[in-house]
């Protein structure tokens, strides 16, 4: 039934929290058209926690080695904040190039089993995996000769 999840970052600079999702990151992308960028995630989780008052969304990525991941962002001029030691993790975060903050973290809490692969169906499954073509003219071999 469920083949995903779409997430959002909202930015006040767009094109250099994408350029840092690409260049920095190396997440895979596909081009949706006019150069509006959808990334791959890796394998991911919910989870569903209580509020008081306006509910709201987070956005968090994980990896398997805190100390990895600080190294390789330090080799690529992309400075994390302190790792925090949470009940649930090692948690960092790091300044998006628009101004956000992107926490990544070592889970150490039980992890679910990815939901096992689906298979797309139908023109809905096709939409956005890769650019439009634009159309090409073709000509008539029979009619420019008869305009002759």
């Amino acid at each position: 039934m469920l083949i995903g999840a779409h997430t959002i970052i909202y930015s006040k600079n767009a094109e250099a929290d994408r350029a840092f999702l690409q260049d920095v990151l190396g997440l895979p992308n596909v081009d949706a058209g006019g150069g509006w960028l959808i990334f791959a995630l890796p394998a991911s989780e919910v989870a569903i926690h209580p509020a008081d008052g306006d509910a709201k969304h987070e956005l968090y990525l994980m990896c398997g080695d805190i100390s990895d991941f600080i190294e390789v962002m330090k080799r690529r001029g992309i400075e994390c904040g302190p790792v925090m030691h949470e009940r649930w993790g090692l948690l960092t975060q790091l300044q998006l190039p628009g101004g956000g903050q992107l926490g990544v973290y070592e889970p150490r809490h039980p992890r679910p089993k990815p939901v096992p692969g689906h298979k797309e169906h139908g023109s809905a499954a096709k939409r956005g995996t890769s650019r439009p073509r634009p159309k090409k003219r073709v000509r008539n071999p029979r009619k420019a000769s008869a305009t002759k």
